[in-house]
């Protein structure tokens, strides 16, 4: 069997999956977050803790020898850790707002962009470039006593495997790699304030780093590969590689990407260029802050159960009779397709009248609003992929499909990990065939009459949104 490793913000799985891309099982385990004035932290003794329970728990109900492993996990962030790969402090999440004053700082002396156009990435209070400013600033021991900031998937490959720190083109790219070249961009290091901590940006491994496992949780001497990161490991896992192809991810973060082979680095700065494995190949990527965490709230503070959200989007009209959700939830605000560290949520059109049903399915509508704006950005031009969580809900779906107003590929399963399979077994050349492994479960094609309706609901959510940024800048 193949075994794909996702180590998520909020849960660790790992599937196994046959020489065709059947999925034969996953197993999952929840990781906690801790939120506190804009601070947003994982405990990375813990994150490892279940990565090694979930590996137990497959291999043990998968009677099957592991051919091999792919690995991946969130990205941006910081991760500090020993030559052991061990933390000297818990985990920043790419979630954490505490850098918004010096991203709002960069944002007015020029900084930030010149970071854009220099690397393609645009730096939001979660990135690893303000979070290093930071703990610069605010906690500089942590920052002596750690031999490396890696991200969330390198942590643990350097655990499973004992290998030394390293990291991969994808994740290194926000904010400090160079995307033409695929090395760091030293000024960049410099700008930020940086230049005498750039010992602890991790290599890079271009492609990505090997190695056989220890023994925790994989039998010694499984060959695991590290990389690249969740958003561009679900591209693959989604068979998102043709130029203008693009994939919508409907997770904890929503994220859309474009298979793009052209580098434009002017436009308003925003979102970031993802390298790849092939040079010359980029993901145009558009991660919005919130996705279905938006729905979470909603749901939780509506004390509705997920469950019973397809009944309640079939029994409320489009438009949620006049009720309009901006959902921007995040502590840190927006990052894609601009940066807005002070954005916040808005629900309007609300009264007494108002029902549980509406609430949802004007939530639904303003995240589908959010990722139209964000693959329009992104340059979509092809077909569209959509994976995540959100497609178990076929209502959702079916909503979806009717805001973007074109047809959806749904690809279920544990997309990150297959596609973290497929980057490893490239790496291993193991030949699998690809086209095999991402075939989608389905397509859902949107209503010509309410895809029209959504398309007017659009041009009133950009206005309702540049009135937000306006405000959240006062």
């Amino acid at each position: 069997m193949y075994v794909g490793i996702d180590v998520g913000t909020s849960m660790v799985k790992a599937a196994a999956f046959d020489a065709v891309g059947r999925q034969l099982a996953v197993e999952s385990r929840p990781v906690g977050l801790t939120m506190h004035g804009g601070v947003v932290e994982q405990d990375m003794e813990e994150v490892y803790g279940e990565v090694v329970a979930v590996l137990e728990a497959l291999t043990s109900a998968v009677a099957e020898p592991v051919e091999l492993a792919g690995l991946t996990g969130q990205g941006d962030g910081v991760w500090l850790v020993d030559g052991e790969g061990r933390p000297v402090r818990p985990a920043a999440s790419w979630m954490d707002g505490r850098a918004h004053e010096l991203v709002d700082r960069w944002l007015a002396d020029g900084t930030f962009e010149t970071v854009f156009r220099r690397t393609g990435g645009a730096m939001f209070p979660g990135s690893p470039g303000p979070l290093l400013a930071w703990l610069e600033r605010h906690e500089p021991k942590s920052l002596d006593a750690a031999k490396a900031a890696v991200y969330c998937k390198d942590m643990v490959f350097q655990r499973l495997t004992g290998a030394g720190s390293t990291t991969d083109v994808s994740d290194a790219s926000m904010p400090f790699l160079d995307p033409r070249t695929r090395t760091y961009d030293n000024r960049v290091v410099e700008l930020l304030g940086l230049a005498h901590r750039r010992g602890l940006l991790a290599p890079v491994s271009d492609p990505v780093a090997t190695a056989g496992a220890r023994g925790e949780g994989l039998p010694p001497g499984t060959r695991i590969a590290n990389g690249p990161y969740d958003l561009p490991a679900c591209a693959l896992g989604a068979g998102v590689t043709s130029p203008g192809d693009g994939l919508l991810i409907v997770g904890t973060c929503l994220a859309s990407l474009v298979a793009t082979t052209e580098l434009d680095l002017t436009g308003e700065p925003a979102g970031l260029y993802i390298s790849t494995d092939r040079p010359g190949h980029w993901l145009r990527a558009m991660p919005a802050m919130v996705g279905t965490a938006a729905l979470d709230w909603v749901l939780s503070t509506t004390g509705v159960r997920h469950d019973e959200v397809d009944g309640l989007l079939a029994g409320t009209p489009p438009g949620a009779n006049g009720v309009r959700v901006l959902p921007y939830f995040a502590p840190s605000g927006e990052r894609a397709p601009f940066v807005e560290p002070r954005l916040r949520a808005e629900l309007t059109g609300v009264s007494l009248e108002s029902s549980r049903g509406d609430l949802v399915r004007a939530t639904c509508e303003g995240i589908g609003y959010a990722a139209r704006h964000c693959l329009a950005a992104a340059g979509l031009t092809g077909s569209l992929a959509v994976c995540g969580g959100g497609t178990r809900s076929s209502a959702w779906m079916r909503l979806l499909a009717d805001v973007l107003g074109r047809p959806l590929r749904v690809v279920e399963g544990e997309v990150g990990a297959r596609g973290a399979v497929l980057a490893a077994a490239e790496r291993y050349g193991v030949p699998l065939d690809a086209e095999v492994w991402t075939k989608p479960t389905a397509v859902v094609e949107p209503d010509p009459d309410r895809a029209a309706f959504y398309a007017r609901g659009y041009e009133e959510h950009l206005d309702r949104l540049a009135g937000a940024r306006a405000r959240a800048r006062k």
